[in-house]
C-alpha cells in the first residue's frame, strides 16, 4: 500500500514539475502549496514558511479571505513544528481572526487545537483548555466525529497541572483502557507516561515504573522521538529514585543520544541564522506594505480635505438658510419643552396611579388570603356546634355566628373575583350550553330569597332564542344570579322580572338582550354612575339598612365587558331600576341533553374510611379532624409535608386531604413526591385560593381536587365522597 501511495506521489510530483508554469497560472495557491508541502519533506523550512507566505500574499492580492485563513493556519503549523510558539500563537489568532466572516470549517477547528497546544506548550492553561473546548463545540457544530482521546490527554494534562491527580488520573486511564490501534497510540503512550508521573510524584515509584516501561514499549510502534526522550528521562528519573544507579544511568544516556539526534534533526530543519533572516525579510515587506499604505493614506486625507472645503462651504450656504428659521424653532422649542414637561407630570402620574393599583391589588388579594384559613376554622366549629344539638338560648348566637362567617366568605370570594378580572388572569370559556336551563335552575334557586321579602320573582323568555348556544354560562351566571339578588334584597312585596328577548340571528350568530326589572327603592340619578364602582351602595345609609359589599354590580359590569356587552341602567326613586344589556352567542350544533341533579353522597361509604389530613394550622386540624370523626372516618393528623411523604409511604390510606400553604416542603411538592411512588390514593388540595394560584395548577402536581377555604360542610362531605 506505502509503494502505490508513493508511486503516485512520484508521478505527481513528475507531473507538477513538467507543468510548474501552467499550474501557477491557473491556481497559484496550489502551486504554493504543493511547493511548501514538497519543501517540509525534505526538512526545508525555511522554503516552506517562504512559499506559505507567498500564498497568503496572493489570497490578500485576490481578496480570498478562506485562503487567507488556511494559509495563515499553516504558517502557524510551520512555526509550531520549528518551536516558534509565540510565532505560531500570533499566526493561529489571526487565522481565527479571518474565519470569522465565513462559517465554520474544520481548518478553523485545527486552528484552535494548535493554538491550545501552544497555550499548553506555554503553561497557560486556562487559554489551552478554552481552545480545547473550542474544537469540540466546532465539531459538534459541524457533525462530524472527531478524535476525542487527544483532547482528552490535553485535559488530562491540565487537570495534572493543578494538582487534581484524581480526575486526571481517571482521564488517562479511560485511555489506556482502549484497545490498541495506530489512530490512538500516541495519545495512549502520552497517557501512560502521564499517569506514570503522577504515581512518581505520589512517591509509588513501582508503578510508576510499570507505567514508563508500558509507555516506552508502546513509543516503539511510533515515530515520535520528543515523546520516546521524555519516557527515557522520567525513566531514569524514577530508578534514581530507587537508588538504582546502573539504569539510571543506562537510560539518561540513552536520553542524552535521543536529544542530541532531536537537536540536530530540529536545526536541520530550521537554523537560527535560516530563521532569522526570513523574520528580517517579512519585517521588510510590512516596512514595504505599511509604506504603500501611509502612501495610500495620504492620497485619501487629500481628497478627504477637498471635501472638507466642498463641505464647509455647502454648510456656510445651510446655515444662511437656518438663521432664517431661527427664531422659528426656538419658538418651537420652547414649546415642545413645555409639553415634554407636561407628558413627563403625566408619565409619572400614570406610573404612581399603577403603582397605588398594583399594591391596592396585591393588599388585598394578600388579605384576602390570609383571612381564608381564620374564616374556615370559624364556619368549621359553627357547623360543628349547630350538629351537637346546643341550647334553645345558644341558638341564635350560632346562627349569627354562621351568618357572619357565610357573609364573610362571600365578601372575600367577590373581592377575589374583582382582583382576577383587573389582573387579567380571568379566561373566557366557549362550551355548548342550555340558556333556557340555566335561567330555569337560576329561578328555581332563588325562591326562597323571593319569598323572604315577600316578593313575586317572573321568568320571560323567548321561545325563539335556539336551545343550544356557545358561550361562558358560569360568567352569564354570576352576572344574572348577581342582577336579581340585588333586584330582590332591595325590593318587598313587589316584583322582579327576568326578560330574555332574541334580538336577532344572523347566520350562526344570536344576538339575545337581558334585561332585570323591578319595582323597588330605586336609585336616586346622581348615584346612577357610582353603583358599578367598587364598595359603593349608593349611601352609607343604604348600606346599613340592607347589608351587602357594594361589590356586586362591580363584578357584573367587568363581566359583561369582557363577554362584549355594555350594562345599562334606568333607575328612579321609589319606582324601581332595570338593568339590560345585549350579549353575542355562537349557535351550537348539537342537541344537549338536560342534565339531572346530581345525587347527593351517602353517609355510609364514609363509615371507616382511612384518611391522612395535612394541616399545619391547629384550629382547622381539630375542626377538620372532628367533621370527618363525625361521619365515622378514621382521621390520621400531620402537621408538615416531610412528615407527610414518610407516612403516606409506610401507611395505607383511603384518601389524603393536603393543605397547599405547609412549613417546609409545602403541599404541591409534597404531592409531587407521594405520585412518585403512588399513583392510585386519592389526593383533595384544601386551599385558601389567592390570585396566584389556580385549579388547573394544583392537578398539575397529581391533586385529584380542589376544596377551597372556607369551604361549606356539605360540599366538603361531597368532595370526600366522590373520590372514595
Amino acid at each position: 500500500m506505502k509503494l502505490i501511495v508513493l508511486f503516485f506521489i512520484l508521478i505527481s510530483t513528475f507531473s507538477f514539475s513538467q507543468n510548474k508554469k501552467s499550474v501557477e497560472k491557473v491556481d497559484s495557491i496550489a502551486y504554493y502549496d504543493f511547493m511548501r508541502d514538497s519543501k517540509v519533506k525534505v526538512n526545508k523550512y525555511k522554503d516552506a514558511l517562504h512559499y506559505t507566505q507567498k500564498a497568503i500574499s496572493y489570497s490578500k492580492l485576490n481578496a480570498n479571505t478562506v485562503s487567507q485563513a488556511n494559509e495563515t493556519f499553516r504558517l502557524g503549523k510551520l512555526y509550531f513544528d520549528v518551536k516558534k510558539y509565540d510565532d505560531a500563537i500570533k499566526s493561529f489568532h489571526n487565522s481565527i481572526t479571518l474565519s470569522k466572516s465565513f462559517d465554520p470549517s474544520v481548518i478553523e477547528a485545527s486552528t484552535y487545537y494548535y493554538l491550545g497546544l501552544c497555550y499548553m506548550r506555554k503553561k497557560s492553561f486556562n487559554k489551552a483548555t478554552f481552545c480545547f473546548d473550542k474544537v469540540q463545540s466546532l465539531y459538534k457544530t459541524l457533525e462530524l466525529p472527531y478524535t476525542v482521546d487527544l483532547l482528552n490527554v490535553q485535559r488530562g494534562i491540565i487537570y495534572k497541572s493543578r494538582s487534581n491527580y484524581n480526575l486526571a488520573s481517571a482521564t488517562f486511564l479511560k485511555i489506556i483502557a482502549k484497545p490498541d490501534n495506530w489512530a490512538i497510540l500516541d495519545s495512549k503512550t502520552e497517557a501512560l507516561y502521564q499517569i506514570g508521573m503522577i504515581e512518581m510524584d505520589q512517591n509509588r515509584h513501582i508503578l510508576a515504573l510499570n507505567y514508563f516501561n508500558k509507555a516506552l514499549k508502546l513509543n516503539e510502534k511510533t515515530t515520535n522521538l520528543e515523546q520516546k526522550a521524555a519516557i527515557l528521562l522520567a525513566l531514569s528519573s524514577v530508578y534514581v529514585k530507587m537508588l538504582d544507579k546502573n539504569s539510571a544511568y543506562n537510560y539518561l544516556r540513552q536520553y542524552t543520544n535521543l536529544e542530541e539526534s532531536i537537536s540536530i534533526s530540529d536545526n536541520e530543519k530550521l537554523d537560527v541564522d535560516d530563521y532569522e533572516k526570513f523574520k528580517e525579510s517579512e519585517r521588510l515587506k510590512e516596512i514595504k506594505q505599511t509604506h504603500q499604505e501611509n502612501i495610500q493614506q495620504e492620497k485619501a486625507n487629500k481628497f478627504s480635505k477637498l471635501i472638507s472645503i466642498l463641505a464647509f462651504a455647502l454648510i456656510s450656504i445651510l446655515s444662511l438658510l437656518s438663521l432664517a428659521l431661527y427664531k422659528n424653532n426656538i419658538i418651537r422649542t420652547q414649546s415642545n419643552q413645555l409639553l415634554e414637561e407636561k407628558n413627563r407630570e403625566l408619565i409619572i402620574a400614570k406610573e404612581r396611579a399603577e403603582k397605588a393599583s398594583k399594591a391596592r391589588s396585591e393588599f388585598l388579594s394578600t388579605v384576602s388570603h390570609e383571612l381564608r384559613t381564620p374564616l374556615n376554622a370559624i364556619n368549621g366549629i359553627a357547623h360543628l356546634l349547630l350538629e351537637e344539638k346546643p341550647k334553645k338560648s345558644q341558638m341564635n348566637y350560632l346562627k349569627s355566628l354562621k351568618f357572619s362567617g357565610d357573609y364573610l366568605t362571600k365578601f372575600i370570594n367577590d373581592i377575589l373575583e374583582i382582583q382576577k378580572i383587573d389582573s387579567k388572569k380571568i379566561e373566557i370559556e366557549n362550551i355548548d350550553f342550555n340558556l333556557k336551563q340555566l335561567v330555569e335552575n337560576i329561578q328555581n334557586s332563588l325562591k326562597e330569597l323571593a319569598s323572604t321579602n315577600n316578593n313575586n320573582f317572573e321568568l320571560e323568555i323567548d321561545s325563539n332564542i335556539p336551545d343550544n348556544l356557545i358561550g361562558d354560562p358560569t360568567k352569564l351566571s354570576q352576572i344574572i344570579l348577581n342582577l336579581i339578588n340585588n333586584a330582590l334584597k332591595f325590593t318587598q312585596n313587589g316584583k322582579v322580572q327576568l326578560m330574555i328577548k332574541l334580538l336577532s340571528k344572523e347566520d350562526t350568530i344570536a344576538t339575545v338582550y337581558f334585561e332585570v326589572k323591578d319595582n323597588g327603592i330605586g336609585i336616586p340619578e346622581d348615584k346612577l354612575d357610582a353603583v358599578f364602582t367598587s364598595f359603593s351602595q349608593g349611601s352609607i345609609g343604604i348600606n346599613r339598612k340592607y347589608g351587602g359589599t357594594g361589590l356586586g354590580l362591580t363584578i357584573v359590569k367587568k363581566l359583561v365587558e369582557i363577554l362584549g356587552g355594555q350594562i345599562k341602567l334606568i333607575s328612579a326613586i321609589g319606582k324601581g331600576s332595570s338593568f339590560s344589556f345585549e350579549l353575542q352567542f355562537k349557535e351550537g350544533e348539537k342537541q344537549l341533553k338536560i342534565k339531572e341533579k346530581p345525587k347527593t353522597y351517602d353517609d355510609s361509604v364514609l363509615k371507616n374510611k382511612k384518611i391522612l389530613v395535612v394541616e399545619d394550622n391547629k384550629i382547622n386540624q381539630m375542626v377538620s379532624k372532628k367533621m370527618l370523626k363525625n361521619k365515622g372516618i378514621i382521621c390520621e393528623i400531620i402537621d408538615n409535608g416531610e412528615e407527610a411523604i414518610e407516612v403516606a409511604r409506610n401507611q395505607k390510606f383511603d384518601m389524603i386531604l393536603m393543605d397547599v400553604h405547609l412549613p417546609g416542603i409545602n403541599g404541591t411538592i409534597a404531592t409531587q413526591q407521594i405520585r412518585k411512588f403512588d399513583k392510585t390514593t386519592p389526593i383533595i388540595a384544601l386551599t385558601a385560593i389567592s390570585l396566584n394560584e389556580n385549579r388547573d395548577m394544583l392537578l398539575s402536581y397529581g391533586m385529584n381536587d380542589v376544596i377551597t377555604k372556607p369551604f361549606v360542610p356539605e360540599d366538603f362531605y361531597a368532595g370526600i365522597a366522590k373520590y372514595i
